[in-house]
Protein backbone atom coordinates (compact mmCIF):
# COMPACT_ATOMS: atom_id res chain seq x y z
CA UNK A 1 0.00 0.00 0.00
CA UNK A 2 0.97 3.64 -0.45
CA UNK A 3 -1.16 6.16 1.46
CA UNK A 4 -0.85 9.93 1.86
CA UNK A 5 -2.09 11.64 5.06
CA UNK A 6 -2.34 15.35 5.84
CA UNK A 7 -1.65 16.14 9.52
CA UNK A 8 0.03 19.57 9.51
CA UNK A 9 3.68 20.51 9.59
CA UNK A 10 4.39 19.16 13.10
CA UNK A 11 2.46 15.91 13.47
CA UNK A 12 2.87 13.72 16.54
CA UNK A 13 3.33 10.14 15.38
CA UNK A 14 3.05 7.17 17.72
CA UNK A 15 4.39 3.89 16.37
CA UNK A 16 3.44 1.06 18.70
CA UNK A 17 5.11 -1.91 17.00
CA UNK A 18 7.09 -2.56 13.84
CA UNK A 19 7.65 -6.26 13.24
CA UNK A 20 10.35 -5.77 10.59
CA UNK A 21 12.54 -2.91 9.35
CA UNK A 22 11.70 0.80 9.44
CA UNK A 23 12.70 3.70 7.18
CA UNK A 24 11.74 7.29 8.05
CA UNK A 25 12.68 10.34 5.94
CA UNK A 26 11.73 13.93 6.70
CA UNK A 27 10.58 16.08 3.77
CA UNK A 28 8.42 19.12 2.97
CA UNK A 29 5.29 17.17 2.07
CA UNK A 30 2.56 15.35 4.01
CA UNK A 31 2.84 11.89 5.58
CA UNK A 32 3.41 9.09 3.09
CA UNK A 33 3.00 5.53 4.38
CA UNK A 34 4.36 2.54 2.46
CA UNK A 35 3.92 -1.06 3.53
CA UNK A 36 1.90 -4.20 3.02
CA UNK A 37 -1.78 -3.27 3.34
CA UNK A 38 -2.49 -6.42 5.34
CA UNK A 39 0.26 -5.56 7.85
CA UNK A 40 -0.34 -1.84 8.50
CA UNK A 41 -2.85 -0.39 10.99
CA UNK A 42 -3.29 3.39 11.07
CA UNK A 43 -5.54 5.86 12.88
CA UNK A 44 -5.61 9.66 12.91
CA UNK A 45 -6.92 12.28 15.33
CA UNK A 46 -6.00 15.70 13.97
CA UNK A 47 -2.21 16.03 14.14
CA UNK A 48 -1.87 12.80 16.13
CA UNK A 49 -1.18 9.64 14.13
CA UNK A 50 -1.00 6.07 15.47
CA UNK A 51 0.67 3.36 13.38
CA UNK A 52 1.59 -0.27 13.87
CA UNK A 53 2.91 -2.76 11.35
CA UNK A 54 3.69 -6.47 11.59
CA UNK A 55 6.22 -6.28 8.74
CA UNK A 56 8.45 -3.63 7.15
CA UNK A 57 7.38 0.02 7.02
CA UNK A 58 8.59 3.11 5.16
CA UNK A 59 7.46 6.63 6.09
CA UNK A 60 7.98 10.08 4.64
CA UNK A 61 6.95 12.73 7.14
CA UNK A 62 7.09 16.53 7.57
CA UNK A 63 10.46 17.59 8.95
CA UNK A 64 8.80 18.99 12.06
CA UNK A 65 7.27 15.65 13.02
CA UNK A 66 7.97 14.05 16.41
CA UNK A 67 7.97 10.32 17.09
CA UNK A 68 7.14 8.03 19.98
CA UNK A 69 8.28 4.51 19.07
CA UNK A 70 7.47 1.40 21.07
CA UNK A 71 9.22 -1.66 19.70
CA UNK A 72 11.01 -2.07 16.35
CA UNK A 73 11.82 -5.68 15.57
CA UNK A 74 14.46 -5.18 12.85
CA UNK A 75 16.73 -2.35 11.68
CA UNK A 76 15.77 1.32 11.48
CA UNK A 77 16.98 4.31 9.49
CA UNK A 78 15.69 7.78 10.46
CA UNK A 79 16.64 10.92 8.52
CA UNK A 80 15.70 14.59 8.77
CA UNK A 81 13.16 14.46 11.64
CA UNK A 82 13.56 17.60 13.75
CA UNK A 83 10.68 17.27 16.22
CA UNK A 84 12.27 14.77 18.57
CA UNK A 85 12.50 10.98 18.77
CA UNK A 86 11.60 8.75 21.70
CA UNK A 87 12.28 5.04 21.17
CA UNK A 88 11.78 2.26 23.70
CA UNK A 89 13.40 -0.74 22.03
CA UNK A 90 14.91 -1.82 18.71
CA UNK A 91 16.03 -5.35 17.94
CA UNK A 92 18.55 -4.50 15.18
CA UNK A 93 20.78 -1.63 14.02
CA UNK A 94 19.72 2.00 14.35
CA UNK A 95 20.97 4.87 12.19
CA UNK A 96 19.84 8.47 12.80
CA UNK A 97 20.86 11.56 10.80
CA UNK A 98 19.84 15.22 11.01
CA UNK A 99 17.43 14.81 13.90
CA UNK A 100 16.22 16.70 16.95
CA UNK A 101 16.48 15.44 20.56
CA UNK A 102 16.79 11.65 20.86
CA UNK A 103 15.92 9.42 23.81
CA UNK A 104 16.37 5.66 23.45
CA UNK A 105 15.78 2.82 25.88
CA UNK A 106 17.49 -0.19 24.31
CA UNK A 107 19.36 -0.85 21.05
CA UNK A 108 20.21 -4.51 20.55
CA UNK A 109 22.88 -3.94 17.90
CA UNK A 110 24.88 -1.00 16.42
CA UNK A 111 23.92 2.67 16.77
CA UNK A 112 25.08 5.46 14.46
CA UNK A 113 24.11 9.12 15.03
CA UNK A 114 25.15 12.22 13.11
CA UNK A 115 24.07 15.87 13.12
CA UNK A 116 21.90 15.95 16.22
CA UNK A 117 20.14 19.21 17.08
CA UNK A 118 19.47 18.39 20.74
CA UNK A 119 20.41 16.01 23.56
CA UNK A 120 21.12 12.34 22.92
CA UNK A 121 20.36 9.89 25.73
CA UNK A 122 20.73 6.13 25.27
CA UNK A 123 20.13 3.84 28.23
CA UNK A 124 21.58 0.72 26.64
CA UNK A 125 23.34 -0.01 23.33
CA UNK A 126 24.30 -3.63 22.85
CA UNK A 127 27.12 -3.24 20.31
CA UNK A 128 29.14 -0.41 18.68
CA UNK A 129 28.16 3.26 18.88
CA UNK A 130 29.28 6.10 16.62
CA UNK A 131 28.16 9.66 17.37
CA UNK A 132 29.30 12.77 15.52
CA UNK A 133 28.25 16.42 15.68
CA UNK A 134 25.64 16.75 18.41
CA UNK A 135 24.64 20.19 19.67
CA UNK A 136 23.31 18.99 23.02
CA UNK A 137 24.46 16.60 25.73
CA UNK A 138 25.51 13.02 25.03
CA UNK A 139 24.56 10.53 27.74
CA UNK A 140 25.17 6.82 27.17
CA UNK A 141 24.35 4.80 30.26
CA UNK A 142 25.71 1.52 28.84
CA UNK A 143 27.50 0.65 25.59
CA UNK A 144 28.27 -3.03 25.04
CA UNK A 145 31.25 -2.67 22.69
CA UNK A 146 33.19 0.29 21.23
CA UNK A 147 32.42 4.02 21.08
CA UNK A 148 33.60 6.67 18.62
CA UNK A 149 32.51 10.19 19.61
CA UNK A 150 33.35 13.49 17.95
CA UNK A 151 31.81 16.94 17.87
CA UNK A 152 29.75 16.83 21.09
CA UNK A 153 29.01 20.44 21.99
CA UNK A 154 27.27 19.70 25.27
CA UNK A 155 28.35 17.72 28.32
CA UNK A 156 29.31 14.07 27.91
CA UNK A 157 28.69 11.14 30.25
CA UNK A 158 29.33 7.67 28.82
CA UNK A 159 29.94 4.16 30.16
CA UNK A 160 31.46 1.82 27.57
CA UNK A 161 32.28 -1.88 27.73
CA UNK A 162 35.31 -1.87 25.41
CA UNK A 163 37.39 0.83 23.63
CA UNK A 164 36.68 4.56 23.24
CA UNK A 165 37.94 7.18 20.79
CA UNK A 166 36.70 10.66 21.70
CA UNK A 167 37.52 14.04 20.16
CA UNK A 168 36.63 16.97 22.41
CA UNK A 169 36.82 20.75 22.14
CA UNK A 170 35.80 21.42 25.76
CA UNK A 171 33.66 24.38 26.80
CA UNK A 172 34.85 26.42 29.76
CA UNK A 173 32.04 25.10 31.96
CA UNK A 174 31.84 21.68 30.31
CA UNK A 175 31.83 18.38 32.20
CA UNK A 176 32.97 15.23 30.39
CA UNK A 177 33.07 11.75 31.90
CA UNK A 178 34.21 8.61 30.05
CA UNK A 179 34.35 5.17 31.66
CA UNK A 180 35.64 2.31 29.48
CA UNK A 181 36.25 -1.39 30.04
CA UNK A 182 39.37 -1.26 27.89
CA UNK A 183 41.32 1.64 26.34
CA UNK A 184 40.55 5.34 25.89
CA UNK A 185 42.01 7.71 23.32
CA UNK A 186 41.21 11.40 23.93
CA UNK A 187 42.10 13.99 21.30
CA UNK A 188 41.88 17.65 22.39
CA UNK A 189 43.19 21.00 21.02
CA UNK A 190 46.69 21.97 22.25
CA UNK A 191 45.34 25.15 23.91
CA UNK A 192 42.63 23.35 25.93
CA UNK A 193 41.72 24.77 29.35
CA UNK A 194 40.71 21.75 31.40
CA UNK A 195 41.41 19.68 34.47
CA UNK A 196 42.06 16.05 33.50
CA UNK A 197 41.40 13.31 36.04
CA UNK A 198 42.81 10.08 34.61
CA UNK A 199 42.82 6.44 35.72
CA UNK A 200 44.09 3.41 33.80
CA UNK A 201 46.64 0.61 33.56
CA UNK A 202 49.03 3.03 31.90
CA UNK A 203 48.58 6.75 31.24
CA UNK A 204 50.32 8.51 28.34
CA UNK A 205 49.87 12.26 27.88
CA UNK A 206 51.30 13.68 24.67
CA UNK A 207 50.64 17.39 25.24
CA UNK A 208 52.94 20.43 25.23
CA UNK A 209 54.35 21.21 28.67
CA UNK A 210 53.13 18.02 30.36
CA UNK A 211 55.85 15.79 31.78
CA UNK A 212 55.46 12.05 31.23
CA UNK A 213 54.90 9.71 34.17
CA UNK A 214 54.98 6.20 32.79
CA UNK A 215 54.50 4.53 36.17
CA UNK A 216 51.37 6.42 37.19
CA UNK A 217 48.01 4.67 37.11
CA UNK A 218 46.23 7.84 38.29
CA UNK A 219 46.96 11.44 37.34
CA UNK A 220 45.37 14.85 37.71
CA UNK A 221 46.64 17.33 35.12
CA UNK A 222 45.64 21.00 34.88
CA UNK A 223 45.81 22.47 31.38
CA UNK A 224 45.68 26.26 31.09
CA UNK A 225 43.02 27.69 33.38
CA UNK A 226 41.69 24.18 34.09
CA UNK A 227 38.10 25.32 33.63
CA UNK A 228 36.52 22.31 31.90
CA UNK A 229 36.34 19.04 33.84
CA UNK A 230 37.37 15.87 32.00
CA UNK A 231 37.35 12.50 33.75
CA UNK A 232 38.66 9.35 32.04
CA UNK A 233 38.61 5.96 33.74
CA UNK A 234 39.81 2.94 31.75
CA UNK A 235 40.15 -0.75 32.45
CA UNK A 236 43.05 -0.60 29.98
CA UNK A 237 45.28 2.28 28.89
CA UNK A 238 44.58 6.01 28.64
CA UNK A 239 46.14 8.16 25.93
CA UNK A 240 45.63 11.94 25.68
CA UNK A 241 47.02 13.79 22.67
CA UNK A 242 46.64 16.95 20.62
CA UNK A 243 47.54 15.13 17.40
CA UNK A 244 44.51 15.73 15.19
CA UNK A 245 45.16 12.64 13.08
CA UNK A 246 45.54 10.23 16.01
CA UNK A 247 42.13 8.66 15.47
CA UNK A 248 42.67 8.18 11.75
CA UNK A 249 44.75 5.09 12.45
CA UNK A 250 41.72 3.44 13.99
CA UNK A 251 40.12 2.34 10.74
CA UNK A 252 39.24 -1.03 12.26
CA UNK A 253 37.58 0.58 15.28
CA UNK A 254 33.99 -0.61 15.05
CA UNK A 255 31.71 -0.55 12.01
CA UNK A 256 31.19 3.17 11.67
CA UNK A 257 30.99 3.60 7.92
CA UNK A 258 27.23 4.07 8.28
CA UNK A 259 24.39 1.63 8.08
CA UNK A 260 23.04 1.11 4.58
CA UNK A 261 19.42 0.17 4.02
CA UNK A 262 17.81 -1.09 0.84
CA UNK A 263 14.07 -0.59 1.10
CA UNK A 264 13.31 -1.75 -2.44
CA UNK A 265 12.93 -5.38 -1.39
CA UNK A 266 11.00 -5.56 1.87
CA UNK A 267 11.01 -9.02 3.44
CA UNK A 268 14.26 -10.13 1.76
CA UNK A 269 16.72 -9.22 4.49
CA UNK A 270 16.58 -12.26 6.78
CA UNK A 271 19.85 -13.75 5.53
CA UNK A 272 21.59 -10.40 6.00
CA UNK A 273 20.39 -10.21 9.59
CA UNK A 274 21.72 -13.70 10.28
CA UNK A 275 25.07 -12.74 8.77
CA UNK A 276 25.19 -9.56 10.83
CA UNK A 277 24.35 -11.43 14.03
CA UNK A 278 27.09 -13.96 13.29
CA UNK A 279 29.53 -11.12 12.57
CA UNK A 280 28.81 -9.48 15.89
CA UNK A 281 29.12 -12.73 17.81
CA UNK A 282 32.38 -13.56 16.07
CA UNK A 283 33.73 -10.07 16.77
CA UNK A 284 32.99 -10.39 20.49
CA UNK A 285 34.75 -13.74 20.70
CA UNK A 286 37.78 -12.59 18.73
CA UNK A 287 38.07 -9.48 20.87
CA UNK A 288 38.23 -11.74 23.92
CA UNK A 289 41.39 -13.29 22.47
CA UNK A 290 42.80 -9.85 21.72
CA UNK A 291 42.15 -8.63 25.25
CA UNK A 292 43.78 -11.69 26.81
CA UNK A 293 46.90 -11.14 24.70
CA UNK A 294 47.02 -7.46 25.52
CA UNK A 295 46.61 -7.98 29.26
CA UNK A 296 49.63 -10.29 29.20
CA UNK A 297 51.69 -7.60 27.47
CA UNK A 298 50.66 -4.50 29.40
CA UNK A 299 53.30 -4.58 32.10
CA UNK A 300 56.00 -5.19 29.49
CA UNK A 301 55.09 -2.04 27.60
CA UNK A 302 56.17 0.43 30.26
CA UNK A 303 59.16 2.35 28.99
CA UNK A 304 58.50 1.78 25.29
CA UNK A 305 58.78 4.65 22.83
CA UNK A 306 55.43 3.81 21.29
CA UNK A 307 52.14 2.96 22.91
CA UNK A 308 49.57 0.43 21.77
CA UNK A 309 45.95 1.15 22.60
CA UNK A 310 43.52 -1.48 21.51
CA UNK A 311 43.98 -1.96 17.80
CA UNK A 312 45.97 1.27 17.41
CA UNK A 313 49.72 1.73 17.64
CA UNK A 314 51.49 5.09 17.72
CA UNK A 315 55.28 5.67 17.56
CA UNK A 316 55.46 9.09 19.16
CA UNK A 317 59.13 9.95 18.84
CA UNK A 318 60.19 7.87 15.84
CA UNK A 319 63.17 5.59 15.58
CA UNK A 320 63.41 1.92 16.44
CA UNK A 321 61.60 0.64 19.51
CA UNK A 322 63.81 -0.75 22.28
CA UNK A 323 63.67 -4.49 22.95
CA UNK A 324 60.54 -5.59 24.75
CA UNK A 325 61.19 -7.07 28.20
CA UNK A 326 60.32 -10.76 28.39
CA UNK A 327 56.85 -11.67 29.63
CA UNK A 328 55.58 -14.95 31.00
CA UNK A 329 54.57 -17.20 28.10
CA UNK A 330 50.87 -17.52 27.43
CA UNK A 331 49.67 -20.61 25.63
CA UNK A 332 47.81 -19.41 22.51
CA UNK A 333 44.39 -20.62 21.55
CA UNK A 334 44.70 -23.02 18.63
CA UNK A 335 42.72 -22.46 15.44
CA UNK A 336 40.73 -25.63 16.11
CA UNK A 337 39.81 -24.48 19.62
CA UNK A 338 38.83 -21.03 18.39
CA UNK A 339 36.73 -22.39 15.54
CA UNK A 340 34.98 -24.85 17.86
CA UNK A 341 33.99 -22.01 20.21
CA UNK A 342 32.86 -19.74 17.36
CA UNK A 343 30.85 -22.60 15.86
CA UNK A 344 29.02 -23.13 19.16
CA UNK A 345 28.45 -19.38 19.33
CA UNK A 346 27.04 -19.19 15.79
CA UNK A 347 24.75 -22.16 16.53
CA UNK A 348 23.58 -20.36 19.71
CA UNK A 349 24.72 -23.24 21.91
CA UNK A 350 26.58 -20.71 24.06
CA UNK A 351 26.24 -16.96 24.60
CA UNK A 352 28.79 -14.31 23.58
CA UNK A 353 29.69 -13.88 27.26
CA UNK A 354 30.29 -17.62 27.65
CA UNK A 355 32.43 -17.64 24.49
CA UNK A 356 34.52 -14.81 25.87
CA UNK A 357 34.99 -16.65 29.16
CA UNK A 358 36.05 -19.84 27.34
CA UNK A 359 38.58 -18.03 25.19
CA UNK A 360 39.91 -16.08 28.16
CA UNK A 361 40.33 -19.28 30.16
CA UNK A 362 42.18 -20.99 27.28
CA UNK A 363 44.50 -17.99 27.02
CA UNK A 364 45.29 -18.18 30.71
CA UNK A 365 43.11 -15.18 31.63
CA UNK A 366 41.09 -14.82 34.82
Amino acid sequence: MSKMISAGKSPRIKVDTIGGDLSVVGWDGDILVKGDEDEVQLTQDGEEISISCTGDLALRVPKGASFDFGNIGGDASIRGVQGGIDLQNIGGDLSIRDAGPVTIGNIAADFSMRNGKGDVHVRNAGADVSIRDVEGRVILDTVGDDLALRGARGDVKVNVGADVIVYLDPRADGEYSVVAGDDILLVIPPDTNATLTLQGDMIDIDLPGVEPDEEAAERVVVLGAGSAKISLSAGGDVRVTAQEDAGERAEEFGNFAGINFDWSGFGEQISRRVEEATRRATKRAEEAVRRAERHAERHARRGRVGLEIGRWNWDFKGGPKPPTPPVPPVEPVTDDERMAILKMLAEKKISAEQAEQLLSALEGGK
